[in-house]
């Protein structure tokens, strides 16, 4: 298979934050020649679980050598019902907090699993949720993930895969629950500073779930729930302005860490912004 094209499947059952741009960040120019990608998607539904296994059949006619799996908690009926199509062929499942539950059965199945702390729910109730509060949380999300190392993390595992499996290479899939510490150690920090903030970041974006389920799926009374969603998007909105914070103090010491792919799919690195990426 080494220089042949490896085709990827990912399917996308409901949203997280981390499945938003997962195609990008594997070939973030659209120039990656030894990977070719297909996504199927059930758009926002994941209920009935015959949504998941409609779009994962759909994804199985692309006849993908590597399916990645994402949706918010992995471990509901229809992500599951949808695990049990892929056969032997090697999958990867990337969920947020609540698939945890799930880990004993991704490890029974052989399949990788990364779990994303921070990328916690949306409040998730009409009263509040428009589209417009929605791309603001999301925006808010992406750049929890991005900052903190969370993305660092799924680039890597990724590509390691990805590389393995071009080149022949005897496959060892990810099995890895994100947390600040392993987010902010692949982020490689620069400055102590932006590093605290970005922990400060993931461990507030992670609490927003906690905060979120409890207005979603606990309190009844309107005026009960509705401070609680507000405040769970101010929180997601402060974890972002920090990440925001950190990125500048990265960038003012020009230590700014940055890995493009070459077209073969093989991860460069630079820091000072006028070095060659190597």
């Amino acid at each position: 298979m080494s220089e042949d094209n490896l085709k990827i499947g990912v399917l996308k059952n409901g949203t997280i934050g981390s499945s938003v741009l997962l195609s990008f960040l594997i070939d973030e120019r659209a120039e990656g020649k030894r990977v070719v990608f297909r996504e199927v998607t059930s758009g926002p539904k994941m209920h009935p679980p015959e949504e998941c296994v409609e779009t994962m059949k759909k994804l199985l006619e692309f006849e993908p050598q590597l399916i990645l799996m994402s949706s918010p908690n992995a471990a509901l009926k229809g992500p599951k019902a949808a695990r049990e199509l892929v056969g032997d062929i090697p999958t990867i499942v990337i969920s947020d907090a609540p698939a945890k539950k799930a880990v004993d059965e991704f490890k029974e199945k052989g399949m990788g699993y990364i779990i994303v702390g921070c990328d916690s729910m949306i409040g998730a109730r009409r009263p509040f949720l428009d589209p417009i509060e929605m791309s603001l949380f999301n925006s808010n999300l992406l750049k929890v993930l991005a900052v903190t190392g969370a993305f660092n993390i799924i680039v890597d595992e990724l590509n390691k895969v990805i590389m393995d499996m071009l080149e022949g290479k005897q496959l060892t899939l990810p099995q890895i629950i994100v947390d600040s510490t392993t987010a902010v150690k692949a982020a490689r920090f620069g400055n102590p500073y932006a590093e605290a903030k970005a922990i400060a970041a993931f461990e507030l974006a992670a609490q927003v779930s906690k905060i979120t389920g409890k207005a979603c799926f606990v309190l009844k009374e309107r005026e009960e729930y509705m401070p609680l969603l507000a405040a769970s998007h101010e929180m997601m909105k402060t974890a972002a302005d920090l990440c925001q914070t950190a990125r500048e103090i990265e960038k003012s010491n020009d230590t700014v860490i940055r890995r493009p792919h070459k077209s073969n799919q093989v991860l460069l690195e630079k820091r000072a912004l006028h070095e060659k990426e190597k």
